[in-house]
């Protein structure tokens, strides 16, 4: 029993329902009242100290809520709530309410009313609205939002949620997230349909939920992405013997159609205990660690150091692209020079950025950034038009031809995302350039990748009189039948080979070989790295043509350049 103060039904509601004054006629105008409203509704009354009803509606006991107080539900489970709003200032208090077990149970917006004691007993109003459809309709909208409608597994919302809540309520030291990305699952898309494409991602989603622990929760987080929240018992260790089982789940191949396909994935892991931050925070972290597996091609954790890496990465691309459109780069010439005569033949142009916070950013740092970003077709634009602004400048303080050529580099996501010839005949035209004064220089990997489209643009830039080069020939993996059909005028032997030579006998070997290929496919060569006379004659001796490194300069401006070229080539 609860002492309670109490509510007498307001004068207004009496004569809203009909002119009844309660005071005059007691519970039963109270009970006449009640059972004017359609919801369940009560009156409660503080007699000698406990809880009381003086009047219930139909509505009230139909819902089973008790008609008399010691033995009501209501009372049992709201009481005390009732007595701290009766103690209050408050004159009215509404609240959700959730009554009976959670496979039946019901839901109800509850609100109390008191007037101001005017005499007698203290009464309450108390009314219960049914939200139980309202509640079962939103809980199941949004189980629909949170729920991938193919495999029925928890979305990325819904993984999100249940994340949110494993880390308020558990330490975070006793969780990891594994992300899981599929491999050639576009292939099949592409190839077999999205029927089958679906058929695939049940049978997957099958496979890994049947490789986990009862408590780990698995989710369809994308497309061909899956992602795990795992209970840690026993320290990282576990994290990564649960990743080799979900590997293993998958060894076998799926049965579609009348194809048995093998599908390999790619894992990576967050630990919870990598730092504070929310739920979305630690599934990027599982999905930046997924694409360094599908580099490493093995299970990759989370490492703090690696993430600020690519953070940084993301500045340098901010940074360039202002650079880029400011003009703010330099290009530098490195010359490169016959070994048999020792003059000057040609400049290799190298691309130099300096920050407006004065900070020199290596070409090995911003080069990958700017092919990864889609900066590197603007760069190298850049780069050619100013290769061949610096020779027509030299031209023209020579009085003439100056005697030397210029190299510049293509990259192989230019070549396959610009249309280089055609960018190239350009560059040549507006400086009044002869083709035959500029050679280009691709990469075994930028052959390699799309051979039949470089076929057709190696062809188009001999057709403008260019010399073509191969840089960093032996690190790649070329056709050597192919290499045969290409126009190649010259082979670049990287400098991997050539540093330290002198003192290596494989190396030496390696460097006869490639000047044998050479001269068999009637191409000159460059020797890239040499950096003393000892070196540079024992090329010369092997039969190499030109040399390149810092025994002759290092990359220098252009107008240091046009005056080391001048005392060199006097």
């Amino acid at each position: 029993m609860y002492p309670v103060e109490a509510l007498t039904v307001p004068e207004s509601l009496g004569r809203w329902l009909g002119g009844v004054d309660p005071h005059a006629h007691g519970p039963q105008a109270s009970a006449l009242l009640l059972d004017m409203l359609p919801i369940p509704t009560a009156i409660l009354t503080l007699t000698e100290g406990a809880l009381a009803f003086e009047a219930v509606n139909t509505s009230f006991r139909a819902a089973g809520l008790g008609v008399v107080a010691v033995q009501s539900p209501l009372v049992r489970l709201l009481g005390a709530r009732i007595l701290a709003f009766l103690a209050a200032d408050e004159r009215t208090a509404e609240f959700d309410w959730q009554f009976g077990e959670r496979v039946d149970c019901r839901y109800f917006s509850v609100r109390m009313a008191k007037p101001p004691v005017v005499g007698g007993a203290p009464r309450c109003l108390l009314t219960l609205l049914d939200r139980t459809g309202q509640f079962r309709t939103e809980h199941s909208l949004r189980r629909e939002m949170m729920t991938d409608s193919l495999t029925g597994l928890p979305n990325r919302a819904g993984f999100a949620d249940q994340l949110e809540n494993a880390i308020a309520e558990r330490a975070r030291e006793s969780f990891a997230v594994l992300a899981i990305n599929l491999d050639r699952f576009s292939r099949v898309n592409a190839c077999m349909g999205g029927l089958a494409g679906d058929e695939l991602l049940i049978s997957v989603a099958r496979r890994l939920k049947g490789a986990l622990r009862a408590r780990d929760i698995i989710a369809r987080t994308g497309g061909d992405e899956f992602a795990i929240l795992m209970a840690i018992d026993d320290g990282p260790a576990e994290a990564l013997q649960l990743a080799h089982r979900l590997e293993n789940a998958l060894v076998s191949p799926f049965r579609l159609s009348d194809f048995e396909i093998r599908v390999d994935c790619s894992i990576g892991i967050a630990l919870g205990t990598d730092e504070e931050g929310e739920a979305e925070e630690l599934i990027r972290h599982a999905q930046f660690a997924v694409k360094r597996a599908k580099k490493s091609g093995h299970v990759e954790i989370y490492q703090t150091q690696a993430f600020d890496i690519a953070r940084q990465q993301f500045g340098i691309e901010t940074e360039l692209r202002r650079a880029i459109d400011a003009g703010a780069l330099r290009l530098y010439m490195q010359p490169i020079c016959d070994l048999a005569t020792g003059r000057i033949t040609s400049f290799e142009a190298l691309a130099r950025w300096t920050t407006e916070r004065g900070q020199e950013i290596s070409p090995a740092d911003f080069i990958p950034v700017a092919e990864e970003a889609g900066l590197i077709v603007p760069l190298g634009r850049w780069a050619m038009n100013e290769a061949a602004r610096t020779l027509a400048d030299w031209d023209a303080k020579a009085g003439g031809n100056c005697g030397v050529n210029v190299a510049v580099n293509l990259s192989a996501i230019q070549l396959q995302r610009d249309q280089v010839a055609t960018m190239v005949g350009q560059a040549l035209a507006r400086h009044g350039l002869d083709g035959r004064r500029l050679t280009l220089e691709l990469t075994e990997s930028a052959i390699v990748a799309d051979p039949d489209g470089v076929s057709h643009t190696i062809r188009a830039l001999k057709d403008l009189g260019t010399t073509l080069a191969m840089d960093d020939f032996g690190t790649g993996y070329s056709n050597l039948a192919f290499l045969q059909r290409l126009p190649i005028d010259l082979l670049k032997i990287d400098r991997s080979f050539v540093s330290g030579m002198l003192a290596d006998r494989d190396k030496v070997a390696i460097v006869r070989a490639i000047l044998g290929l050479a001269q068999a496919l009637g191409m000159q060569t460059t020797a890239e790295g040499i950096e003393t006379p000892e070196l540079a004659q024992t090329l010369a001796a092997l039969g190499c043509g030109y040399g390149q490194g810092y025994l002759y300069a290092r990359p220098l401006p252009s107008d240091q350049a046009f005056r080391l070229l001048s005392s060199f080539n006097v």
